[in-house]
């Protein structure tokens, strides 16, 4: 049951296709982790364009997943990139997004045996 995450627009996107639904979930499984490294990797090296490039990639997978804690999140982390701000201003903001996903891929592996 879809505690962590919701997948309404997945599934109005895909016209209820459970094959394209699987992929979108594997994608989001493999791909957003990485992604959320490389914006710690910004956030660290004050890499703000380098940041705001990843934060800016998953901006929509968030949101498609109906992850709007997340999503909203990742905008201020846009935004702190933009306005070039000191790390420790984001890291705490960061982090939620971090254990919302890291939370979410947990309950899509358990509930889609992914």
């Amino acid at each position: 049951m879809a505690l962590k995450y919701n997948l309404s627009k997945v599934y109005a996107l895909s016209d209820n296709d459970p094959e394209f639904v699987n992929e979108i979930l594997k994608l989001f499984v493999t791909e957003v982790p990485e992604d959320l490294k490389q914006i710690k990797e910004g956030i660290k090296k004050k890499d703000h364009k380098y940041a705001y490039s990843y934060a800016h990639k998953i901006k929509p997978t968030l949101d498609l997943m109906g992850l709007n804690v997340a999503f909203e999140e990742i905008l201020q982390v846009e935004a702190w990139t933009k306005a070039e701000g000191k790390k420790k201003e984001i890291i705490e903001t960061f982090k939620s997004i971090k254990i919302q996903v890291k939370d979410a891929i947990k309950e899509i592996k358990k509930d889609f045996d992914l």
